[in-house]
């Protein structure tokens, strides 16, 4: 629903920009069709070709990315102007899981690919916002040039961020914001929070060796399955003690290999998690803790360690005046009442690596349908979002533009 009537520019003139609703069924239709045709990190040709075909019909002149994927475009002219620019960045790749969604007539046409993090519906809505203020721009309403970032591979650690900063995708820009699907929160509203909203993630891989033999003579060899399951079990609790309760240091172990039969002690074995860190300070220590942790804990069984502690993202952490751009944004298009406090997740994020060179905020985009209990999560082959959701980030981040240089 628009909000006009509720939105004001100093001087109390009426802020433009809301969503016409030839431009709304489009982007619906748009993200449909993403969603029937996911790519996954750094193979997303058709998702990039359809972007910078849409912007172009535009009159606007996106760039791909050095990578091949994603990419890039400015809309409104800088005329001299120094002042550094917003970015609104949406984030293209899908997920390698299947779409298990029913009754549904943009279901997944690719085997074992699914949008199923909602960033096809990142990617529509910061291209609807560039549409929006392109328009604004030929009206001579946009007061500061804005950059628009599609960028590839998010789910592929440590992300395709910092491919597409080396891309230039950062210069003269002096802030960005972004959203995120939150299946938690209703269609219509935000949910913000100053500080870190995302934690850290790393991924760990561990092996385990020893010289094997019969399980009849444990005594005489390296009991690996035994080492592997004080692995899995007592690192995660060792580090609990030696690191502040606070950092919420956590290692979760997905995939632990050992053996192949009943009466044979293996000679290797393998295990793979997560490290998540909510607190950036931890994060950075959290490989030599991790390594001691893992060395110890299979020393104390004779067996032999090689660990691939693999650097996935840090923390994205919101900058305050960045939140209050977003908060005054959302208020100017829908009211206040359609901000909420959000907590800080878990899960992890490569937005973090722009907030690394200049401020910026992300927000969570509530894409339930209110009265909802189906409980949907993310990463799972049934998520789906209510395309409502579209418009609400569209207004956000177009709002967002027109009232940047109320925030220095």
């Amino acid at each position: 629903m628009s909000r006009d009537s509720d939105a004001q520019l100093p001087g109390d003139e009426a802020l433009p920009g809301t969503l016409p609703e030839a431009l709304r069924a489009e982007l619906i239709a748009f993200r449909r069709d993403l969603h029937m045709h996911p790519e996954l990190g750094n193979q997303e040709f058709r998702t990039t070709a359809a972007i910078k075909a849409r912007l172009e019909k535009a009159g606007l002149e996106p760039r791909v990315l050095d990578t091949g994927t994603g990419l890039i475009c400015d809309v409104g002219s800088r005329s001299g102007d120094p002042r550094p620019m917003l970015a609104l960045r949406a984030d293209i790749d899908a997920l390698p899981i299947p779409d298990t969604k029913a009754g549904v007539p943009y279901r997944s046409t690719v085997p074992d690919r699914a949008h199923a993090c909602g960033h096809d519906i990142h990617t529509t809505s910061v291209l609807g916002a560039g549409l929006v203020l392109a328009e604004l721009d030929r009206r001579g309403l946009l007061p500061n040039p804005v950059r628009l970032i599609f960028q590839p591979a998010e789910e592929v650690l440590p992300g395709g961020a910092p491919d597409t900063i080396a891309s230039g995708a950062l210069e003269g820009v002096g802030r960005i914001i972004g959203v995120h699907c939150d299946p938690k929160v209703d269609v219509g509203r935000i949910g913000l929070r100053v500080g870190a909203i995302t934690s850290a993630c790393d991924r760990l891989e561990v092996s385990l060796d020893g010289p094997g033999g019969h399980t009849a003579r444990p005594h005489l060899t390296t009991d690996l399955v035994t080492a592997a399951a004080k692995v899995a079990t007592e690192v995660p609790a060792l580090l609990a003690r030696r690191v502040d309760a606070r950092a919420g240091l956590a290692v979760t172990w997905g995939r632990l290999e050992a053996g192949h039969a009943c009466n044979v002690i293996p000679q290797h074995a393998e295990l793979s998690g997560t490290v998540r860190c909510l607190e950036l300070a931890a994060w950075r220590e959290a490989p030599d803790l991790v390594h001691a942790a893992i060395d110890e804990v299979a020393g104390m069984h004779g067996a032999k360690t090689v660990i691939n502690y693999v650097r996935g993202v840090p923390p994205v952490v919101n900058d305050a005046a960045v939140i209050d751009l977003l908060a005054e944004a959302m208020t100017a298009r829908r009211g206040s009442y359609a901000i909420e406090d959000t907590e800080q997740s878990l899960g992890g994020e490569d937005f973090s690596w722009y907030l690394e060179h200049v401020p910026g905020a992300m927000a969570r985009l509530g894409v339930r349908t209110p009265g909802d209990t189906a409980r949907l999560d993310l990463h799972r082959g049934d998520f789906d979002a209510n395309e409502e959701a579209i418009t609400v980030a569209v207004e956000l981040f177009t709002a967002s533009a027109l009232l940047d240089g109320n925030h220095p």
